[in-house]
């Protein structure tokens, strides 16, 4: 047998797991196998290009009533035009020049009615505190298409502005702020991917001392992002892109990409290491951590599919994009990382480090100091240990029992996009209604009339209710669609949308008002919409989905772990590990954003709650990659029991063995999610610092501790009903060779 690719000896032999019979046909064809995964990545790539994104539209994100609403307002043309605002003020620390700012607003109002496209223009408005001059004009079309249409507006604002250097002129609308933020998202992700690269590489760099040892992982997490990014767009025909599916592809891709090239490469590089051939190395690390790599990646993948139970478009697009990286991550990691490892054979330890290749050759050969401590002090009370860990952990997790959710909205955007800032500085010049109730009947056109005369009778009504705009004068415009089937009625609310007040005169229009004047209309139904009734539908749809989305999780880990492992108490560790971490996380969470003491160090503003989709989101995502350390670590203690060792020994060595692989990839992905925490979109923060504060605690005490002292604690029960096919005892070299314990 050879190590030069191409020359390797077969044998016929018992037939070896899909894992080795993968990485044998990989090893046996490394350019073949290597052209293979350049043509998947590069069709991927081609094929979404060619498909386009679809994008999920406004309409279709809404759940509940408000949902309902929207659609029927969208289906009928009743939905409100697409508006932007000029808005003229004076410079920073001055006072604005009324007539100046007035000749601004004529300037802008000649050059937008030069425009086509514009269907009115309103005419220009002097602030009641004569801080501010604004303009609006409203777009002809669909408003979900509006952001295609907005740049020549956007374009004679800027002139304006150059014609009158004194004054601030700004524009901001949905489709102006939709494309800040769409920008500013594409800054990030750019910037997140530039920063990642040389962290990431800096880390492996670390773990193997050598330039193509740490390269390698990098280049597959890359290639596997790229190939998921193709997908996705693909997919989006089917599941439409949720706007933020790209950040997670990148921010999960490079997570396990790198992960799972990491055990990979390393196992084969401590076999080696022990005076196998590169062929041998890489079947021993295709039957262990090829094994990890597939379960943790079936892991993740269980997991995502927990989000379709969430019933909500967004979290299928972010679950279809996770489930594609991890995915393609595991098919290259199983395949095209072994062709590498044949074909470079020991030059994948060139070009070394100096000093780095010492210290890390080294620690390949040592047990570490720090974790042969903590693990001591386990083993001897492993009893105790656990007792003051879950303690610990559910300490931790104490304040997330004052977790608060709310949707994104404006309050929740950065102010570094200048859109956020004039649309806070159109809010203190011209204040008003906070909300509006958009109250939506269908009916037959034949009970129109009624309808018309039921609306008004209930605007009348809310004239005089203090949880609704006071003063109006009953003759509020009642929309109808051409068929008059479908009528429209907003009622404006002084209030912020996620007040209590705004909720509770939501819910009294639901469930009183609204029974009162329209039940007498026979064949009507009815909905709210408007920004209250979307937050509360939203949080409320999640409140209901959240534990179906938790059980089938929770349930399908267990019954994973149970079927691989051959053991219920090693499912019920596995559930029980990963609730804890997930509620370290969440935490965490609340104490970082719901409160102010860390805006100034994440550079954002505390809105009292975390945006709704987060901790469903990061309770999935946690669950899965925290698979990728378990199923490592567990995988090395049951490799070792095998090989004959007492469990309490079995962990000693398992730990041990894995505890720098563990560390290496935890500060990887710590080091990615903590890139995404420094974004400037909220929902990245969150995620970012929701995910990294969870790895960290799951490899640095549940998977060293916890998971070690529950073990120990089991003893021999912790493999039933199982068994493990043991070698005779006491401990042989031979044996602690296997189980990785080399003296």
């Amino acid at each position: 047998m050879t190590d030069r690719p191409g020359t390797i000896r077969t044998t016929r032999a018992e037939r070896r797991p899909a894992t080795v019979r993968v990485a044998r046909w990989s090893a046996e064809h490394p350019w073949r196998a290597i052209t293979l995964w350049i043509v998947l990545v590069a069709a991927s790539l081609a094929a979404g290009q060619l498909a386009g994104m679809r994008s999920l539209a406004d309409v279709d994100q809404g759940v509940g009533g408000s949902g309902h609403a929207a659609h029927a307002l969208h289906d009928a043309g009743l939905e409100d035009a697409s508006t932007e605002d000029v808005l003229v003020t004076a410079r920073e620390g001055q006072r604005l020049d009324v007539t100046a700012a007035r000749a601004a607003a004529k300037d802008v109002t000649e050059r937008l009615a030069a425009l086509s496209g514009i269907t009115k223009i309103d005419r220009a408005v002097v602030a009641p505190d004569g801080s501010a001059v604004l303009v609006q004009a409203t777009l002809a079309g669909d408003p979900a298409t509006a952001s295609d249409r907005v740049q020549p507006l956007l374009d004679a604002t800027a002139a304006t502005q150059r014609a009158f250097p004194q004054l601030r002129v700004e524009q901001v609308g949905g489709a102006s702020l939709d494309d800040a933020i769409n920008a500013q998202v594409g800054s990030d992700l750019s910037a997140a991917a530039t920063i990642s690269l040389p962290v990431t590489l800096a880390i492996l760099l670390v773990a193997f001392g050598a330039l193509l040892a740490a390269g390698v992982p990098v280049l597959l997490a890359l290639s596997s992002v790229a190939a998921a990014t193709g997908l996705s767009q693909l997919a989006s025909h089917l599941i439409p892109d949720s706007g933020t599916t790209s950040s997670m592809i990148l921010l999960i891709g490079m997570a396990v990409g790198v992960d799972y090239s990491l055990f990979y490469v390393r196992r084969a590089r401590e076999e080696r290491a022990a005076g196998r051939d590169t062929l041998s190395a890489v079947e021993i690390a295709a039957e262990t951590s090829g094994h990890s790599v597939l379960v943790s990646g079936v892991a993740v993948i269980v997991s995502m599919l927990g989000l379709f139970v969430a019933d909500q478009p967004v979290f299928s697009s972010l679950a279809a994009g996770a489930i594609f990286v991890v995915a393609v991550a595991v098919i290259g990691s199983l395949t095209v990382l072994p062709a590498f490892l044949v074909l470079l054979g020991p030059r994948i330890d060139r070009p070394r480090v100096p000093i780095v290749w010492r210290l890390s050759a080294r620690a390949d050969g040592r047990e570490s100091r720090l974790w042969s401590a903590v693990l001591r002090g386990v083993l001897a009370r492993p009893g105790r240990t656990l007792v003051v860990t879950v303690v610990a952990l559910l300490a931790l997790a104490a304040p997330a029992l004052a977790l608060k959710l709310q949707t994104g909205s404006a309050e929740t955007l950065p102010r570094s996009i200048a859109e956020v800032r004039t649309l806070d500085r159109l809010a203190a010049a011209f204040p008003g209604e906070q909300t509006q109730h958009v109250v939506v009947v269908e009916a037959p056109a034949s009970r129109a009339s009624d309808v018309e005369t039921s609306l008004a009778a209930l605007e009348r009504h809310v004239a005089t209710d203090p949880l609704f705009a006071q003063g109006a004068t009953g003759a509020a415009e009642v929309r109808a669609s051409s068929d008059r089937t479908v009528h429209a009625l907003a009622l404006a609310a002084p209030f912020d949308p996620d007040s209590p007040s705004a909720r509770q005169g939501l819910d009294e229009l639901r469930d009183q008002l609204l029974p009162t004047y329209l039940d007498p209309v026979g064949g009507a139904t009815w909905s709210v919409g408007g920004d209250t009734a979307t937050n509360l539908d939203e949080s409320r749809h999640l409140a209901d989905h959240l534990p179906w989305v938790v059980a089938f999780v929770v349930l399908v880990t267990m019954v994973l772990m149970a079927s691989i492992f051959r053991s219920v108490w090693l499912a019920v560790v596995t559930a029980v590990a990963n609730l804890l971490s997930a509620g370290a996380a969440f935490g965490v969470l609340v104490l970082v954003f719901q409160h102010t003491w860390a805006e100034g160090l994440l550079d954002f503003r505390s809105t009292g709650a975390i945006i709704s989709w987060i901790p469903l989101f990061t309770f999935a995502v946690l669950f899965g990659l925290s698979m990728d350390y378990h199923v490592f670590v567990v995988s090395r203690i049951r490799e070792a029991a095998a090989a004959g060792l007492s469990t309490r020994d079995a962990v000693r060595a398992g730990v041990l063995r894995s505890a720098g692989t563990v560390t290496s990839a935890a500060l990887i992905m710590v080091s990615v999610f903590a890139i995404f925490a420094a974004l400037h979109m909220t929902e990245m923060k969150q995620l970012g610092v929701g995910l990294a504060a969870a790895v960290l605690v799951d490899a640095l005490v549940v998977r060293t501790v916890l998971l070690p002292a529950a073990i120990a604690l089991l003893g021999e029960r912790v493999w039933w009903p199982g068994s493990l096919s043991r070698r005779a005892a006491p401990a042989t070299d031979e044996v602690l060779e296997l189980a990785g314990v080399r003296g």
